[in-house]
């Protein structure tokens, strides 16, 4: 069979199994980009704070660099786990894009192995949610709450005595 002989109602019913996949794959190509987004900001301060300890002698900020810098690792880390996770789930949803497509025009019985792709592509996104969720969290673990609360106790005693 040619694929010049395929009859208007049947490229049209494959276009339509196509295209809900294709959204997804939509979706997949936005997270990438947040995700690499958050892992280019991830590098920068990275290499921030590696250009902060070559320039300073204090231990006290050295110390807090490298725990920073050790953060920073771990979400770096589970950025990319994410980032080759959703490509992942991007070629399992082209690939299930293309199963059912060449089956539905040529009459091959892929649709064991669409649908195995598929659900393939959607354990991998989740698997990257679960992951940017992670990344997400510890994220804010770094932060340092205690100097927030020391400013402001600083700020009420200098107000105190200013009462006096």
């Amino acid at each position: 069979m040619s694929i010049w002989s395929i009859d208007a109602q049947t490229v049209t019913h494959s276009i339509q199994l196509a295209v809900a996949p294709v959204f997804f794959l939509t979706a997949v190509a936005g997270m990438i980009g947040s995700v690499a987004g958050r892992l280019a900001r991830i590098i920068d301060r990275a290499r921030k704070l590696e250009e902060m300890l070559r320039t300073t002698d204090d231990h006290e900020l050295v110390a807090r660099y490298l725990k920073e810098l050790h953060f920073l690792r771990e979400r770096g880390r589970l950025a990319n786990v994410a980032i080759g996770l959703l490509t992942l789930c991007g070629v399992c949803i082209g690939l299930t894009i293309v199963l059912l497509f060449v089956g539905e025009v040529y009459g091959i019985t892929g649709q064991r192995y669409a649908v195995i792709s598929f659900l393939l592509g959607v354990v991998a996104f989740v698997s990257a949610l679960c992951c940017f969720l992670w990344e997400t969290a510890m994220a804010t673990r770094i932060l340092d709450f205690h100097m927030l609360s020391r400013a402001k106790a600083a700020v009420r005693h200098v107000d105190a005595q200013s009462k006096d």
